[in-house]
């Protein structure tokens, strides 16, 4: 059932991704507030691997908002950036490694509800978060894994405000992927 606290977590957070997407520093301090309301909201719903994952992206975004200002060349601003297909490929099966041994925690130790698609959504959103605080453009095609498996998660366990928020995310992904690419060639060469 929606409540409040779902819709404003909600609201800050699409502040926050969307403000990912337009590639503004100031995702960071509102995806902090979004994040400290998620930790409660999943809590709630039973949601454990989600509760946990809000729990890094609250300290991720403060490592990131200092990374995004400072973590560049000379501690000036970082710039755009690509992984290199072998290290991408790498962290994907490392992603999918720590899904299912996370996955299988939770269904031995918990009550957690669909555990192994909830600890997907869990590594494979702390792979993009990581890509994105090192401001790599494959954070997008990870987030719109993410989000693809997350919005009949959410949708299953009655968090309908989410599921349709989610699916918001996911053309965002898109969208923010595209616009990300073409900052990427505006900003030239980087080293």
């Amino acid at each position: 059932m929606t409540g409040p606290l779902e819709i404003a977590a909600n609201g800050v957070t699409t502040i926050s991704i969307l403000l990912a997407g337009r590639n503004s520093v100031h995702t960071w301090w509102t995806g902090i507030v979004g994040c400290a309301l998620f930790v409660v909201v999943f809590g709630q719903a039973q949601l454990y691997a989600d509760a946990s994952l809000q729990i890094f992206f609250v300290a991720a975004s403060i490592v990131g908002w200092w990374h995004w200002l400072h973590g560049g060349r000379d501690r000036q601003p970082l710039p755009i950036r690509r992984i290199s297909r072998s290290a991408f490929l790498l962290s994907a099966a490392i992603g999918g490694v720590a899904a299912a041994g996370y996955g299988a925690l939770l269904h031995v130790w918990t009550d957690a509800y669909a555990p192994f698609l909830d600890s997907m959504v869990l590594s494979f959103s702390v792979l993009a978060q990581v890509l994105l605080m090192q401001r790599r453009l494959e954070n997008w095609p990870i987030w719109l894994l993410v989000n693809t498996v997350a919005v009949p998660l959410f949708a299953s366990r009655g968090l309908y405000v989410t599921a349709a928020l989610y699916a918001v995310y996911w053309v965002n992904a898109l969208v923010s992927w595209r616009h990300w690419w073409k900052l990427m060639q505006a900003q030239g060469p980087t080293t």
